[in-house]
């Protein structure tokens, strides 16, 4: 069956957030403080293992006290912001002000950087007629990081876990997507680089492909591949 839709994961698969050291510098120079640059990369690292960063690194072992708001954290905005400024909180940082900071860093149009085949991609899908969604699990909107980027005008709808209170894996996040593209699952292509989250999708009866989770510079055209398994409307 033709693919007439293709869904897009967005951290990970479309954009990729900046480094945990980059991310921790921003949020100090908001807050007009500098540090020995031996400890800003000290605490940079520790955050990055802390899993604080969204969109960053997983974390390597979540304190038993959060693993329940973690494991529930993209389901609405506050739970979001509640389980990221808890996990940067296990990292004892100079300034308690640098917690929220940090969690308003990451959601900036500047913290994001789109792979570079991602605008090019969802641009020729459109002029394929194919319909193109973002299903993100996330706590926030990242509508104006498109916009900032160039790619809003190519995405026909978004699938955010923090507004329907459902995540990814459960089908009923893809289902929104498909419902408000107007194509049936079994046209529809998920693309994503979680294999648990993303994967759901093959459970509304989705085509599903995975691309790999790396720095921006380290994955430049594997998204490209998507246009090989979409056929002109």
């Amino acid at each position: 069956m033709a693919i007439k839709g293709v869904l897009f994961d967005f951290s990970g698969t479309l954009f990729r957030i900046e480094s945990a050291a980059s991310w921790l510098r921003a949020a100090l120079t908001a807050r007009r403080l500098a540090l020995p640059p031996r400890e800003e990369a000290r605490l940079a690292a520790a955050l990055d293992r802390a899993g604080a960063l969204p969109g960053g690194s997983p974390a390597l072992d979540v304190p038993a006290h959060l693993a329940a708001l973690v494991a529930r954290r993209d389901e609405s905005a506050e739970l979001h912001r509640a389980a990221y400024t808890a996990l940067a909180r296990t990292v004892p940082l100079p300034d308690p002000a640098l917690y929220e900071a940090l969690y308003d860093r990451h959601m900036a149009p500047e913290a994001w950087q789109p792979y570079a085949d991602a605008l090019d991609v969802v641009r020729a899908l459109g002029s394929r007629g194919v319909r193109v969604g973002v299903v993100s699990n996330i706590g926030w909107d990242p509508r104006p990081v498109f916009r900032a980027h160039g790619l809003h005008p190519y995405v026909d709808t978004y699938a955010l876990s923090f507004e329907h209170g459902v995540q990814k894996p459960d089908p009923r996040l893809f289902a929104h997507a498909c419902a408000a593209l107007g194509v049936d699952p079994a046209e529809t292509l998920m693309v994503g680089d979680d294999r648990r989250a993303d994967g759901g999708a093959a459970t509304l009866g989705c085509a599903v492909h995975f691309v790999d989770h790396l720095p921006a510079a380290a994955r430049p055209d594997a998204l490209r591949h998507v246009l090989t398994l979409t056929s002109p409307a």
